[in-house]
């Protein structure tokens, strides 16, 4: 069976992410439905996996990163009202036995994303 990770690096500052909120919600006939909320630890990685074997399904997701709070926490002097704040990721997830990585990268201008191993 398969399972969703992710793992959250700061590029401006080269360290992880640490104490980011991120949504996760299935879209179910357009409409996003939430299905947890998850906070990334010391290491920009949360604490096991997002959506864990026993919930991974085929469908299509969003990844929802509240980069905005954790850019304040760590800029004071960024203006207001931010670049990037609230960052989703929709994506699909084809393959249920398979261990999709939805890593982010972000700077107070930037971010990319890829599917990672």
């Amino acid at each position: 069976m398969g399972f969703l990770t992710t793992h959250v690096l700061d590029t401006a500052r080269g360290i992880p992410a640490a104490n980011m909120n991120i949504e996760l919600y299935r879209i179910i006939d357009g409409q996003p439905v939430h299905l947890k909320t998850v906070v990334t630890n010391d290491d920009g990685r949360v604490d096991g996996p997002i959506l864990p074997e026993d919930e991974f399904t085929v469908g299509i997701y969003e990844l929802r990163f509240f980069a905005g709070d954790y850019l304040r926490s760590h800029n004071s002097d960024l203006q207001e009202p931010l670049f990037l704040d609230m960052i989703p990721l929709r994506f699909g997830i084809a393959q249920a036995g398979s261990h999709y990585h939805v890593p982010l990268l972000i700077s107070p201008f930037g971010y990319s994303t890829y599917r990672g191993s």
